[in-house]
């Protein structure tokens, strides 16, 4: 009898075991405290390489150009997009539940009231004009489509699937299809699949493995990962080495930029900012503030790819783990741009979604021994979606909204967006003598720096969208002498902006951009010779041309 009592044991406990390996366990408070970390590694990368970003195309930045990090930085990121997407979609889970469907996803998405660029833009865009995902990401409606928008605003997909693959490659299908296809969704489907492994994996390598799983192989964006791994196992001590290797292949190959929305330096291309992701993850060997130094540096997106890798790293640590100068000035109050959420708000909701998900993909929630609540969570095999390529893409799906659902798009109407005054007459005077400066805006941080290979450049703002930034000073044109006032002026890589030159009239009228400036910098020269003989006053303005990326760069004002 004893001895059939102890095979009874034996294999009961055999069972258990077997059970056990089936499941991973995570406390509640621990997942919390993760998914909260990961929340803030995003505000922390992102904040930090703002400054930098599309100012190193295809070159990496120099080490003193690295921002410097202060405990204030933090509250950089409430107006970025990086995060606020992340929440649009985040709350239409709050509100609808897990199983809500792509067409209601993309109509609460049509009503979001915030600055949008590139795939983010052109699909919402599509929305409000009728057309329903999946088609509002598709190339033939979606010319950026492979950009990396759903890359920077996957995260809440991994940091609501705590070691559940499965569930952030289902949430990509219905999030990532609204502005994304091919290679633009499979990046955020990559970024969310390592934040779902985050929560029991420390092991950058092992993370970067987890997210390859959620992603067809055969994808370029695959491939471009795969060589970013093989590059560090064979020189892991040298990843300037590799971001020239990734470079040269992925930004200089037009077989990998197939699908790029600009075919120049400017390269806003998934794949590529991936591979800036992973650089700074790998190379970075746990070090927090070298993962993003190293992501920015790689240049590109440099404040999106390191918001994803310190997002995922942070979240392996844990908030409580975080080192405090990453949180001590925490603003826990201000709420991100056209969101329901605060800090604490944001946190709350994600708990909330969460535990949607570890039911709804077989898992439980369970109390201990001590009453402390436990997610029990099914062991999964990622189980990608088919290959789909942007430049060579399946057809179209046919989806448009019916007559109710457009019903319920009404984005809320803008008002001209505005910034906030900024005294710049200290730098004016420094810049150029004489020159006077009003109704300057603060955004995009104006003052005199190095831009586009100039040194000593007055950045400068328009103050809203239909009051400009003026530059002016009364002028004594001499008689008998030909006076030129000589113009140097610059533009943002993903922005332009109105010059206007006047005196008693209109002398210029030009928009400074992409167009009329093809390698950031123009020259202008104008005569002034019709004044001779008086005092005039001259004014240069910087006028918005919409309301992203407005600033002027000024090289030259120079009057002789």
């Amino acid at each position: 009898m004893r001895r059939f009592v102890t095979i009874l044991l034996v294999v009961a406990s055999a069972v258990a075991s077997v059970h056990a390996a089936d499941v991973r366990r995570l406390p509640v408070k621990e997942y919390r405290d993760k998914m909260k970390a990961g929340w803030l590694g995003q505000m922390a990368g992102v904040a930090w390489g703002a400054p930098t970003e599309f100012k190193w195309k295809g070159t990496i930045i120099p080490a003193d150009k690295m921002p410097k990090w202060v405990p204030e930085t933090i509250n950089g990121s409430f107006q970025q997009d990086d995060l606020y997407v992340d929440m649009t979609f985040l709350r239409t889970l709050e509100v609808h539940g897990l199983d809500v469907s792509i067409r209601q996803a993309g109509i609460d998405f049509a009503n979001s009231g915030y600055r949008l660029w590139h795939a983010n833009k052109a699909g919402r865009d599509a929305l409000r004009q009728g057309i329903a995902p999946p088609d509002s990401g598709h190339p033939q409606f979606n010319k950026h489509a492979d950009d990396i928008d759903y890359q920077i605003e996957a995260d809440f997909a991994g940091l609501v699937s705590p070691g559940l693959p499965n569930t952030v490659i289902a949430l990509g299908e219905k999030f990532g299809r609204l502005m994304n296809y091919g290679d633009g969704l499979y990046g955020g489907q990559f970024v969310g699949g390592m934040y779902a492994e985050a929560f029991f994996e420390k092991d950058p390598v092992k993370l970067v493995e987890a997210g390859l799983r959620c992603i067809p192989q055969g994808s370029q964006y695959a491939e471009c990962v795969r060589d970013v791994l093989a590059r560090y196992r064979e020189k892991p001590e040298d990843w300037e080495a590799t971001w020239q290797r990734i470079n040269e292949k992925y930004h200089k190959n037009p077989a990998y930029r197939r699908a790029s929305c600009d075919k120049g330096d400017f390269n806003i291309d998934a794949k590529i900012n991936g591979a800036y992701i992973v650089l700074g993850m790998l190379y970075g060997k746990g070090d927090l503030d070298q993962s993003i130094v190293i992501s920015t540096r790689a240049g590109q997106d440099s404040d999106c790819n390191p918001s994803s890798a310190a997002g995922v790293l942070f979240t392996t640590l844990g908030f409580s783990r975080v080192p405090d100068r990453f949180k001590e000035k925490l603003d826990e109050q201000t709420y991100w741009s056209h969101t329901s959420y605060n800090f604490p708000k944001l946190i709350d909701a994600c708990e909330k979604v969460a535990r949607q998900a570890v039911v709804k993909s077989g898992g439980k929630i369970e109390k201990d021994g001590e009453g402390v609540e436990v997610f029990v969570l099914p062991i999964e095999k990622a189980v990608p979606g088919k290959l789909e390529q942007c430049w060579e893409p399946g057809p179209i799906a046919g989806s448009k909204f019916t007559a109710e659902e457009m019903a319920q798009i009404k984005p809320p109407q803008e008002a001209p967006r505005q910034s906030t005054r900024v005294d710049l007459s200290e730098a004016i005077a420094k810049f150029a003598p004489g020159w006077m400066a009003k109704d300057c805006g603060a955004d995009m941080s104006p003052g005199i720096r190095d831009e586009l290979g100039k040194k000593n450049v007055l950045v400068t703002h328009p103050l809203s969208e239909t009051m400009p930034c003026v530059l002016g000073r009364r002028v004594d044109i001499l008689p008998d002498k030909k006076t030129t006032l000589h113009l140097v002026v610059g533009h943002h890589p993903q922005g332009d902006w109105v010059l206007r030159v006047s005196a008693d009239r209109q002398l210029v009228h030009k928009v400074i951009g992409k167009e009329t400036a093809p390698d950031g910098w123009t020259s202008i020269d104008v005569d002034l010779s019709e004044y001779a003989g008086r005092i005039i006053t001259l004014q240069l303005t910087n006028e918005a041309n919409g309301w992203s990326y407005e600033a002027a760069y000024w090289a030259k004002i120079e009057i002789e």
